[in-house]
């Protein structure tokens, strides 16, 4: 009996851990990406919500799906986003290809995504 409760904390654990990192490992891509002066969208927000990423902008809001390393599927709009780090490894600019639009911006210094969220809503 105490073999089962150990390896039962033990999964618990690691999983927490686990979620913990994944979360630590978003966190990078959140914040706000200004694009220029007569894109499609002049900005997006990349938020943390239940979990996962989202990206909203005047467009709409969508889901993030990781592909790969710094690459995400735009699921409700049938595209791509590619984050760009620079030499220190941190996240300084986004790549999107969606819906025959091609935008490249670049990440805002300032608050983290969640706290625009509610902004994008109306």
């Amino acid at each position: 009996m105490k073999k089962i409760l150990f390896f039962f904390a033990l999964a618990i654990g690691l999983s927490l851990g686990a979620a913990a990192q994944a979360d630590t490992t978003l966190n990078a891509y959140l914040g706000k990406y200004k694009f220029p002066e007569g894109s499609v969208v002049s900005e997006v927000v990349v938020a943390l919500e239940a979990g996962g990423l989202t990206m909203g902008s005047s467009a709409g809001t969508s889901t993030l799906v990781k592909v790969e390393t710094d690459v995400f599927t735009i699921t409700q709009f049938q595209g791509t986003a590619t984050f760009k780090r620079d030499e220190n490894k941190k996240v300084v600019g986004v790549t999107i290809n969606a819906m025959g639009y091609l935008l490249e911006g670049t990440r805002s210094e300032g608050l983290a995504g969640w706290v625009f969220r509610p902004l994008l809503k109306k």
